[in-house]
């Protein structure tokens, strides 16, 4: 697989930043998880290490040690959970609980329908309002499980 022209064309710019075209790859692979389906395929590390002068597994290594890079395809939705020391003592235990029920999930897992996938996540900076959830790239705050249920219950 080859990377998407727009790609390469963003990379080429991104790498200018950078005393080495290799530290680019974090970003790099955060562009591909984005763009590319929702996580980051074999074919697409090989694709980025030929891009970046590296073997396939240095690509790998990187993209299987950061949690925010998801090496299997994610259901429809995703549901990032925050279970960090604010969400915890404000009941991110019992959501997780709830929503993995709810989805018919486990955490780091997706549902057999492959409509959810459900994270845990470290802090995701809104501790003020905790216990909070990420769905799809929103922020969800101030959680009871009945505002989860109202969440997830209207989702297709």
């Amino acid at each position: 697989m080859a990377l998407p022209a727009k790609l390469i064309q963003e990379f080429d710019e991104l790498v200018t930043h950078y005393p080495e075209k290799r530290a680019g790859l974090i970003p790099a692979l955060h562009r591909c998880q984005e763009e590319l389906g929702g996580w980051v395929s074999p074919d697409t590390m090989e694709a980025l290490a030929e891009y970046f002068g590296l073997e396939p597994v240095e690509v790998y290594g990187v993209a299987s040690f950061y949690p925010m890079f998801r090496l299997t395809p994610p259901g429809k939705h995703v549901i990032s959970v925050c279970h960090n020391i604010s969400c915890e003592l404000r009941g991110a235990t019992e959501l997780m609980e709830h929503v993995c029920k709810k989805t018919g999930t486990k955490p780091y897992g997706t549902s057999a329908d492959g409509k959810f996938t459900v994270w845990p996540v470290e802090c995701q900076g809104a501790c003020a309002n905790a216990p909070m959830i990420d769905l799809d790239g929103v922020y969800h705050e101030d959680l009871t499980t009945e505002k989860v249920d109202k969440l997830l219950g209207g989702l297709a």
